[in-house]
């Protein structure tokens, strides 16, 4: 597993959070927040994927679905790709952006294909999950996680971590 890739930028005077407008605008602030709950209340896969694609300029792959209550990157949702067929937990919160006292960092988000994130789980800026891994129930992800394994908890421990190979009838094994 890789540390977080993130790019950091300091700030002077107050906390970063307080200067937050310096770095999105707050229109676009507003228009995500509002698409983004309707998107987490929705029971509707493709009105969710939709509001993900368009409005908020996600790479979401095909048959992907979120779970109820799912929250994405209210700043920064552009930053955040997820690959076809996986599965986002209920609850989960994906974040591309974090703001320190002193520094806020930006960093893309990465989920593979055929991913399954169990509910409640936290994602941070600049992580890699990779294709057919599994997380969690509750977990915090602050590191990349390989492909095929299976990761877990607060600090993420791996829990099992298995080499999948396809046989010649294309099967995975």
């Amino acid at each position: 597993m890789i540390m977080r890739n993130v790019e950091r930028y300091p700030v002077e005077g107050p906390n970063s959070l307080w200067q937050i407008y310096r770095t999105v605008s707050p229109w676009k602030g507003i228009r995500n927040f509002i698409f983004i709950q309707i998107a987490r209340y929705s029971p509707s896969l493709k009105l969710k994927n939709w509001i993900y694609r368009r409005i908020l300029g996600m790479k979401v792959g095909k048959n992907t679905a979120f779970g109820l209550m799912a929250m994405v990157d209210v700043f920064f949702p552009e930053r955040i790709t997820v690959g076809d067929n996986t599965i986002i937990g209920y609850n989960t919160t994906i974040l591309a952006h974090e703001y320190l006292t002193n520094e806020y960092r930006l960093g893309d988000v990465k989920i593979g294909s055929h991913v399954m994130i169990g509910a409640n789980t936290t994602i941070l800026p600049g992580v890699t999950i990779g294709d057919y891994a599994v997380v969690g129930a509750g977990s915090v992800v602050h590191k990349d996680v390989a492909p095929h394994s299976f990761v877990a908890g607060n600090p993420l421990r791996v829990i099992r971590e298995q080499a999948k190979t396809k046989d010649e009838d294309g099967a995975w094994s």
